[in-house]
C-alpha cells in the first residue's frame, strides 16, 4: 500500500493530511515519506540479498541530511559527486569507510579531504585523474583505493541527458583501455590500491536489457584482467533504476537480482549498488498553491505559486509528473490545462495538456514522484528563495529544511566601493 493515498477525499502522506502541513508551512513546499523511502531499501536490500551488497546512496538525488540519515539508520552508505555531498554524509552520520567518491572533475583539494577522510574508494574517471590522486595520496603519505570506471558503449535507452555509458558521454575510460591502465598503474603509481572496476550507465533505466549487456561486458574484463595477473576484489555496479512517473512500468527487482546472480554469481567479487531515484524519488511531493485561473480559447493556464526553479525537470527533460489535487471530488474538466509558474520563462512549467478536476484559487496541488532531483537542482532563479522541505514519519512531521529568506541571498552579495553606498 502507497504511503501518499486520499483519506475521505483529502490527500495524506503517511498519517499527516497535506492540508495540515501547508496550515502551518507555506506554499510551496517538498515533502517526503520516511515509510516509502525506507520500504524502497529494503525492497532492494531483499532482492539483492543473495548478493550480500553494500547499498551505496546515490545523495545527488536528494542530499538533505534528514534524508541521508534516514538510509544511514538503515546501514546504507553513499555515493558522492563533490566535498560538498561528502561533507553531507559524514554531518548525517555515514562513516567515510562506507563513502564512495566519484565525479569527472574531482579537485585535487578534494581528492585530498576524501583521503584523509578515509573514504572507501575513489572511482576514478580518466588517467590524468588517477595521475593525480597517485599525487596527492603520496604527499599525504597515504595508499588511495580507487575502482576504474569503464564506460562499456552500452545504449542505456533512456534520456540523452543523463545516459553515461556510450563513448560519446564524458564518464568512464574506454572499456579495451582498462588492461593498459591496470598496468600503468602497477608499474607507476606506488600510492594507488587498483583492485576495482566501476559502471554506471545511466539514470531512470526501466529496461533491464542494457544492464545485462554492460554488466557481461564488465564481468569478461574482471576475468581478463584476473588473467593477467591484477587482483579485482570489488565491483561497483552503479545505479539508474527508474520509477514509473506515467504508468510506465517499473523495473522488476527480481529480474535484476537474476541478472546480477548470472553474470557475477561466480566471481568472488564484493558488490555495490549506488540507487538514488529509485529510493527517493516517489516518496516525495511538491505542493503548491492555485494563485490565478487564466481561461484561454483553447486551454486553461493554473497558475501556481511554484515554478521551474523549485522543479526544473519538466523543462529541463521534458519530465513528466502526475498533478493531483490535495482536496479531491470537483467535477473533471474536459478542457487542457496548463500548470504554470510566475516565472518570466516560456518554458516555467510544471505540467502541459493535462485534464483535471475543476479548481478555484487556493486550492491546493500536489506533484507526485518529486522526490528525487526535485530540491535537488532547485534554485534562486527570478530571486525566489528556495522552498522549504518537509519529513514525514507517521503521524509526525518536521521542516528539514526551512525557506531560504530573500534578505539571505542578498547577504551573500557585495557592492563595490566604487560603486557606493546609497
Amino acid at each position: 500500500m502507497s504511503s501518499i493515498n486520499y483519506v475521505n477525499e483529502n490527500l495524506f502522506i503517511e498519517d499527516v493530511s497535506i492540508e495540515a502541513i501547508a496550515g502551518s508551512i507555506e506554499t510551496p513546499f517538498y515533502c517526503y515519506s520516511t515509510a516509502l523511502m525506507v520500504q524502497r531499501y529494503r525492497d532492494l536490500q531483499e532482492a539483492l540479498k543473495l548478493q550480500e551488497p553494500t547499498i551505496y546512496y546515490a545523495v545527488k538525488a536528494n542530499p538533505n541530511l534528514a534524508v541521508v540519515r534516514t538510509f544511514s539508520h538503515q546501514g546504507a552508505g553513499a555515493d558522492v559527486v563533490s566535498v560538498g555531498e561528502l561533507r553531507r554524509c559524514l554531518a548525517a552520520g555515514i562513516p567515510a569507510n562506507k563513502i564512495v567518491f566519484a565525479g569527472v572533475g574531482k579537485t585535487r583539494s578534494e581528492i585530498s579531504e576524501a583521503l584523509k577522510e578515509g573514504v572507501f574508494q575513489l572511482n576514478v574517471e580518466s588517467e590524468p585523474e588517477l595521475i593525480a590522486i597517485n599525487e596527492v595520496a603520496a604527499s599525504l603519505g597515504l595508499i588511495a583505493n580507487v575502482g576504474l570506471r569503464v564506460n562499456p558503449d552500452v545504449d542505456a535507452k533512456t534520456h540523452a541527458k543523463i545516459t553515461t555509458g556510450l563513448k560519446e558521454n564524458k564518464f568512464g575510460v574506454d572499456l579495451d583501455r582498462a588492461p593498459y591502465i591496470f598496468e600503468n598503474a602497477a608499474k607507476s603509481l606506488g600510492s594507488i590500491s587498483l583492485k576495482s572496476l566501476s559502471v554506471h550507465i545511466g539514470s531512470q533505466l526501466l529496461d533491464l536489457a542494457p544492464y545485462r549487456t554492460a554488466y557481461r561486458k564488465v564481468a569478461e574484463m574482471t576475468l581478463h584482467l584476473r588473467s593477467l595477473g591484477f587482483e579485482i576484489d570489488h565491483l561497483d555496479l552503479g545505479g539508474g533504476l527508474g520509477i514509473s512517473y506515467n504508468a510506465e512500468k517499473a523495473p522488476d527487482l527480481n529480474s535484476f537480482s537474476e541478472i546480477i546472480n548470472d553474470i557475477f554469481g561466480d566471481l568472488d567479487c564484493r558488490i555495490g549498488f549506488e540507487p538514488g531515484r529509485y529510493l527517493v524519488g516517489d516518496a516525495g511531493l511538491l505542493v503548491t498553491k492555485v494563485l490565478y485561473i487564466k481561461k484561454g480559447r483553447d486551454k486553461t493556464f493554473i497558475i501556481v505559486d511554484g515554478a521551474m526553479n523549485d522543479l526544473i525537470r519538466p523543462t529541463l527533460y521534458e519530465g513528466y509528473h502526475d498533478v493531483i489535487p490535495v482536496h479531491r471530488g470537483g467535477e473533471i474538466q474536459t478542457k487542457l490545462c496548463d500548470i504554470v509558474g510566475p516565472i518570466c520563462e516560456s518554458g516555467d512549467y510544471l505540467a502541459q495538456d493535462r485534464i483535471l478536476p475543476k479548481l478555484n484559487e487556493n486550492d491546493l496541488l500536489a506533484i507526485k514522484s518529486a522526490g528525487a532531483y526535485g530540491a535537488a537542482m532547485s534554485s534562486t532563479y527570478n530571486s525566489r528563495p528556495l522552498v522549504p522541505e518537509v519529513l514525514v514519519n507517521g503521524r509526525e512531521f518536521c521542516l528539514i529544511r526551512r525557506r531560504q529568506t530573500v534578505q539571505e541571498s542578498i547577504d551573500l552579495e557585495k557592492i563595490p566601493n566604487w560603486l557606493g553606498t546609497d
